[in-house]
């Protein structure tokens, strides 16, 4: 009789590259690739341990002399909003969420452009053309949706999120948004209805990427009460944001590689897990 035995994921670390969040800093990411049967299982097991994705990528900022990018989740049950939040909520009512299967469409990267162009024209997508975005939006090995967040007077499509199905919440792997409504504070508001939406699923967790403190670009992440991070190998709650500026920059913040992958938790084999109601 043939065995198939378990492939373990290899992992793998980015040349440095100047960083796009602090000044004279430069960033280097540990990566392994999403893929096969097992996807759904490993992007939960490593999401609890700080990795984002990005297509069939998992990927965790592995720089040499910094540690200043930390993975940020909201705490559902926890979560209160705040009075400008709500303000938020009410000066958004007017949109419609529509939630479909992760498929790129010409009025999402007319959006995405328009997005791209005002906010963020000196990024690294900034020359992202529409095979790249589509790929961005339909290469996915897991369970994905695009959220998506209609004007209910003018019918335009407002604001757009990325958003993975993990196992215990909801990961917005990219968001962008009309830069016209800049006053509508639409990033903060598609947080805000997604903590909304996995309330409703059941799921304890919003996934929001990296808070990088100090950052002026990641600063608003700070703002959300529930508001935990990954440091030190554990998720921690957020009390004072200000206490975590400088202890995370440090040169002898970050382990050797050798011992980060060597502390990373893999998933079992056990069955594909039941899918909640995204």
């Amino acid at each position: 009789m043939r065995h198939t035995l378990p492939i373990a994921p290899q992992f793998y670390v980015t040349a440095p590259q100047p960083c796009p969040y602090l000044e004279d800093r430069m960033e280097r990411k540990l990566f392994t690739a999403l893929q096969g049967e097992g996807a759904d299982r490993l992007n939960d097991a490593l999401s609890r341990q700080g990795f984002r994705r990005s297509q069939n990528v998992l990927y965790r900022p592995s720089c040499a002399d910094c540690a200043a990018c930390l993975s940020a989740r909201v705490n559902v049950s926890s979560f209160r909003p705040n009075k400008s939040q709500r303000k938020t909520l009410r000066r958004n009512s007017g949109l419609e969420r529509r939630a479909t299967s992760p498929w790129a469409t010409d009025e999402q990267y007319e959006l995405f452009r328009r997005y791209l162009d005002e906010r963020h024209a000196d990024g690294g997508m900034a020359d992202m053309d529409v095979f790249e975005f589509a790929a961005m939006i339909e290469e996915t090995p897991i369970r994905s949706r695009v959220i998506e967040y209609i004007d209910g007077n003018s019918g335009a499509l407002t604001a757009v999120s990325l958003t993975d199905v993990l196992e215990d919440g909801l990961s917005m792997v990219y968001s962008f948004y009309s830069p016209d409504r800049q006053q509508d504070s639409l990033g903060t508001y598609m947080i805000l209805d997604h903590v909304e939406i996995a309330r409703e699923a059941g799921l304890p967790y919003v996934y929001l990427g990296y808070w990088v403190p100090g950052s002026s670009k990641m600063g608003y992440k700070a703002r959300f009460s529930g508001l935990e991070i990954y440091y030190k190998g554990a998720w921690r709650s957020v009390h004072n944001p200000e206490a975590y500026t400088d202890v995370a920059r440090h040169p002898l913040s970050t382990d050797p590689i050798a011992e980060q992958v060597a502390n990373i938790s893999l998933p079992d084999r056990r069955p594909t897990r039941g899918q909640s109601g995204v």
